[in-house]
């Protein structure tokens, strides 16, 4: 055995014992003999596994609810929604971010999906980034943060030392921390304001929490992202009235949350996205409001982009007038 066998053999016998630990590295020996299954029969199993997620998730509702509103509250005064995580939990946390913009109209930095290792992690291994603390802080402090941003540190084992780094150094900050983990009693969650612990399990392939453990974080992140901008007034009841129309699709389905905002004719709608430089929100005051658009621009910055608090603007405007 080479010196550098002998020096590395005890960490990693630590670190077995560590994973030996972790429900979601739990060996499934009912399912030692999946490799000789019917494909059909392989495909019932995974689906009854991925079934038993949403009951999980249900378990620690008001635990993700709370963590919502501590996030949403700073995100009102500025703050920013921040992902921090590493292989399949950090590229889960950059695609949740990415889809924010189109959305629902973030601006540039709003919601931010830190991956250790970079842009290349998306779609290779990066050497021992998962395993520092240091890049982690080194990433956040890239960002400056401040007390009205969130951070959501993201990990299935919930041991993920770039995850449980970025918790500890946001926290140190003075920044609002939500830990993402899927095992009982983790070093993420003991580490964050706001544990969220979604046992899932163990998994059908031992140890790849990229199934399971992946399900359950992408729908938190959904509720966390989704929620967040609700209570920000980025939505008219279940309408997307910020979505940004940047291409065909998008602008075909901006004239459709017009309609069904408004029930006015086409010919209208389109008047209303002229006047308002194609901004759904804005275009449905005009409509709902009697507004022009500068005066919808104008109610809705009043009112923090709120479309309904706007609309009582609007009304209470047009009575003091008559």
């Amino acid at each position: 055995m080479s010196s550098a066998s002998a020096n590395s053999s005890p960490r990693y016998g630590q670190l077995r014992r560590e994973l030996e630990t972790l429900t979601t590295e739990a060996f499934r020996a009912e399912l030692a003999d999946i490799d000789q299954l019917p494909t059909f029969e392989i495909a019932r199993i995974m689906n009854g596994e991925d079934a038993t997620v949403p009951s999980a998730v249900a378990a620690q509702l008001p635990s993700i609810a709370a963590a919502i509103d501590a996030t949403a509250q700073r995100m009102a005064r500025g703050g920013r929604l921040v992902y921090a995580g590493a292989g399949t939990a950090g590229r889960l946390g950059v695609l949740d971010a990415s889809e924010c913009p189109p959305t629902f109209a973030t601006a540039p930095g709003e919601v931010v999906g830190l991956l250790a290792g970079g842009a290349q992690a998306m779609t290779e291994a990066v050497e021992g980034a998962e395993d520092s603390k240091e890049l982690a802080a080194q990433d956040l402090d890239a960002l400056q943060l401040t007390d009205d941003d969130t951070v959501v540190g993201i990990s299935a084992s919930g041991r993920t030392p770039y995850a449980v780094g970025a918790v500890e150094h946001a926290r140190y900050r003075g920044t609002l921390t939500i830990g993402l983990s899927c095992n009982a009693g983790s070093p993420l969650a003991a580490a964050a304001d706001f544990p969220i612990e979604i046992v899932t399990g163990p998994e059908l392939l031992t140890g790849s929490t990229r199934l399971k453990a992946g399900t359950a974080q992408k729908l938190v992140l959904n509720m966390i992202s989704t929620i967040t901008m609700i209570r920000l007034g980025k939505t008219y009841g279940n309408l997307m009235v910020d979505v940004r129309a940047s291409n065909e699709k998008l602008r075909a389905r901006s004239r459709r949350i017009l309609a069904l905002a408004t029930d006015a004719p086409d010919d209208k709608i389109e008047a209303a996205l002229t006047a308002t430089g194609g901004e759904v929100k804005n275009a449905i005051l005009v409509l709902l409001g009697d507004v022009d658009g500068p005066t919808a621009a104008t109610l809705l910055r009043a009112c923090g982009g709120h479309l309904r608090a706007a609309l009582r603007a609007a009304t209470e405007r047009s009575t003091t007038r008559q």
